[in-house]
């Protein structure tokens, strides 16, 4: 099922094919580093990959959704678009890519996509992002669409996060003024 498309992208539901790259995201020390994320057992990921198959539309409204990103008519799965609920019942978005598929713009474009489709289509009022910062990359992707509220250490994962917001108003006015250009 496609939830969305950007110029380059499409996501959508997970399917059995995409495992083994689905695994390499949760298993990457490269990726994982910048999360920070210990690396999941193969019971890990096939539990998680399992409850990703056969998303329903309305489940990304009421649970934690993992969808695949894909580039436009192809059949690999580049990365993951992350819908998350976090500690304080917030909608929050998340992603990771393969490493292969970082530096050339399609965590923005991700970004853009998602935030369009948490206000247009799932009618949210704010959305929410946390990002350890060392992770440079989506630092620089959180400051162009969403403001920064805080900087706390993440004890769970030994890091210090970064958390941002995006309220529907804030959003609709970005959207207003980059037309206007």
């Amino acid at each position: 099922m496609k939830i969305f498309e950007t110029e380059r992208l499409t996501v959508k539901s997970l399917e059995n094919i995409d495992k083994k790259y689905f695994a390499e995201l949760f298993t990457d020390p490269k990726i994982l580093e910048l999360i920070p994320q210990k690396a999941f057992t193969q019971d890990q990921i096939t539990d998680r990959f399992n409850k990703s198959l056969d998303l329903e539309l309305n489940d990304l409204k009421n649970q934690k959704c993992a969808c695949g990103i894909y580039e436009k008519g192809k059949t690999e799965l580049i990365g993951l678009a992350l819908f998350l609920i976090n500690e304080d019942g917030e909608k929050e978005l998340g992603y990771r890519f393969r490493s292969n598929y970082w530096g050339i713009g399609y965590g923005t474009e991700t970004t853009k996509g998602m935030l369009k489709y948490y206000f247009q289509v799932m009618n949210v009022n704010k959305v929410m992002a946390d990002v350890n910062i060392a992770n440079t990359g989506s630092v620089k992707i959180l400051d162009k669409f969403m403001e920064l509220v805080s900087e706390f250490f993440n004890e769970r994962d030994n890091c210090t996060d970064r958390r941002y917001e995006l309220w529907k108003n804030n959003w609709l006015q970005q959207s207003t003024e980059v037309k206007n250009k």
